[in-house]
């Protein structure tokens, strides 16, 4: 757990996170105009508190209002011996914005990353997302992968 001196709390998502998580969550897959199924929401959340290969942060304020999440999915890699960390998603509620909170939850992130010994943290976004690249360009660096997925 990281408590800030804002008073924004990083931890791992928790049952009782679940319709403030789930508000979050239909905001960003609104965000990115997917269709997720209900069941799928469900797996997702249980998966997520369970914290295995696939895991869930919340930043939450000193009212217990979760202002933003993460998820984060741990694989191998053939390219090295080590467990790669995917943070799979990411969102801020917008009154949130602008307050440090996503950079809080990717540092909470690399710290959990690196506590499970993985040898490298990746993430990615729609080219579009101008506002999450804005920060992605000072936290992170760029690589040259395009990626591909099957035709539908």
């Amino acid at each position: 757990m990281i408590n800030t001196k804002d008073e924004v709390i990083i931890r791992n998502i928790l049952a009782a996170d679940k319709q403030s998580w789930e508000n979050l969550w239909q905001q960003y897959l609104h965000f990115y105009r997917a269709d997720i199924t209900p069941e799928i929401t469900e797996k997702t959340f249980v998966r997520l508190c369970q914290g295995d290969s696939l895991s869930g942060l919340v930043a939450v304020n000193h009212d217990g209002q979760v202002l933003g999440l993460t998820h984060i999915v741990y694989h191998a890699s053939t390219w090295s011996e080590k467990d790669y960390c995917y943070i799979s998603d990411l969102f801020v509620d917008k009154s949130a914005r602008g307050k440090n909170v996503a950079e809080k939850l990717f540092n909470a992130a690399y710290q959990q990353a690196d506590s499970r010994g993985a040898s490298k943290v990746y993430w990615m976004t729609q080219e579009f997302n101008s506002s999450a690249r804005s920060l992605y360009d000072k936290i992170g660096q760029r690589t040259s992968f395009v990626i591909y997925q099957r035709k539908e």
